[in-house]
């Protein structure tokens, strides 16, 4: 009998055993399967404030950027997810940075386009005659440029699949900076899944290689002397347009010894279904940043300060025209802004189902900062199924905001101020954003690229306006593939 006992335990036993492992081996999969996406987008810009230029001038920018995201279930609970994109970008604005076209033969305006902490021989090489003008592209050595990134991402996610962690790592580089980041988050599901908590963490270090504009760069390497490198040759002048000597920066410009800037930041979410129809969410960041805010790039002009210029001294009563294509003023100064900066955005979604065809997501988001700024977005798109393959989803995006405690338009900002800039980013406006999307889905995924099978196709337009005069279109296409 005892030995009969010991056999139905044992049996008893091995049975919860199989069940379990029953359980493990055919529990759904987070990821059934790899998901590749193919993305890329085209930016085009232009508008009149210009912050290389100290407010003014042309802000004329245009950005090819391409992306994969390829998504491996590494098993049932685990993915990894690699980021990996390319920007290339060409901008007038930042052209300016060196916006002098040098005449003389054998020279070139790219002679004094680099711009770094090193001493440049090229300083050495006089020039009989310069123009630049802030409203013409130079061809400054930051004319264009490539931003460069990669992501990985890995994530675990619990048995009942009501805990899920992960983990990231990523780096950025572009020619004056690079960027490593890091990061981790834990995500719990309540309630049947109808409930989530989130939260998560992300570092930025970054690193800078400042650009300075190209007459305060030459100005400290020749210690102040107007008669040698850059200088040799070239004529200064006066608000009159009288030849003259007395043209120096702001307390004489130094080179930025603080070249780090780094970011933390603590994000927390909650989401609720509400019915079958409605689902809410709120999320709430706080964000710290410490270091170099600034950008060495961005000329500031100051209005209790005389003006000079290089060039054509009879274009200098029309300085700030469009029509002015041959005189530029002399940097005052950099932009100048706190070490210190903290962000606060508070958000709410609401995406409601109205029928088989038509949804809505809704979107605010109210922000505030410690630099003065506070600012409202709202959004909305309603995703319209016109088949059971195609998705057309309008959208609308409204924002303002205050300006920042240390912007002032071109001339306005006081040299006895500790903090100034002219960067219109930091400035009082609103914005409108028109677009629309088309989404292309097979469940099916009957097209196929090798073993990849195309499970749908994304394209979106939006065209973005500012009341200071900035104008974007924005065209984005994206492609998933999932292999069989």
């Amino acid at each position: 009998m005892k030995n009969l006992i010991i056999i139905f335990t044992l049996f008893c036993f091995g049975s919860v055993l199989a069940q379990k492992d029953s359980t493990l081996v055919y529990k759904k999969r987070v990821l059934e399967t790899t998901e590749v996406d193919f993305l890329s987008s085209y930016y085009a810009q232009n508008g009149n404030n210009a912050s290389v230029t100290g407010g003014i001038g042309t802000e004329e920018l245009s950005d090819i950027t391409s992306t994969i995201v390829i998504s491996l279930p590494l098993n049932a609970d685990d993915v990894l997810t690699i980021d990996a994109g390319i920007s290339a970008y060409t901008s007038a604005s930042s052209s300016n940075g060196n916006p002098f076209d040098i005449s003389t033969s054998g020279a070139s305006g790219n002679s004094y386009g680099d711009d770094d902490d090193d001493h440049d021989k090229s300083s050495q090489i006089a020039a009989s005659t310069v123009i630049g003008s802030p409203w013409i592209s130079s061809t400054g050595a930051s004319k264009s440029d490539v931003w460069s990134s990669i992501n990985a991402d890995y994530s675990h996610s619990s048995d009942d699949r009501n805990t899920i962690w992960n983990a990231d790592v990523s780096f950025a580089a572009e020619y004056d900076y690079t960027s490593i980041g890091f990061g981790g988050g834990l995500t719990k599901l309540f309630n049947d899944k109808n409930t989530t908590i989130g939260i998560s963490t992300k570092v930025y270090l970054d690193t800078w290689i400042p650009v300075y504009p190209t007459e305060l760069k030459a100005y400290v390497s020749t210690s102040g002397n107007l008669n040698q490198g850059f200088f040799n040759g070239v004529t200064i002048l006066d608000e009159s347009g009288n030849t003259s000597t007395a043209w120096k920066p702001l307390n004489g410009f130094e080179l930025i010894q603080d070249k780090g800037r780094n970011s933390y930041a603590v994000s927390l979410s909650f989401s609720q279904i509400i019915n079958q129809n409605a689902q809410f969410s709120i999320f709430l960041d706080v964000v710290k940043q410490q270091g170099w805010l600034a950008n060495p790039l961005q000329r500031v002009y100051f209005g209790d300060i005389d003006n000079y210029y290089i060039g054509n001294a009879a274009s200098i009563p029309n300085y700030t025209s469009s029509s002015n294509t041959d005189v530029f003023q002399l940097a005052d100064d950099i932009e100048r802004l706190p070490s210190n900066r903290l962000k606060i955005p508070i958000g709410f979604r609401l995406n409601y189902y109205l029928n088989e065809v038509i949804s809505l997501r809704t979107y605010y988001r109210y922000y505030f900062d410690d630099w003065g700024i506070q600012s409202h977005t709202a959004s909305i798109e309603m995703p319209i199924k016109v088949s059971d393959k195609f998705t057309l989803y309008p959208s609308f995006r409204f924002y303002n905001q205050t300006q920042a405690d240390y912007f002032a338009p071109y001339e306005q900002n006081l040299s006895t101020s500790e903090f100034y800039t002219s960067d219109y980013d930091l400035s009082k406006f609103n914005a409108n954003q028109y677009g629309f999307g088309i989404s292309y889905t097979d469940i099916f995924t009957e097209a196929h690229i090798w073993n990849l099978g195309l499970k749908s196709i994304d394209f979106k337009y939006n065209n973005y306006q500012r009341n200071t005069g900035l104008s974007a279109n924005y065209v984005g296409l994206g492609f998933k593939f999932i292999k069989d």
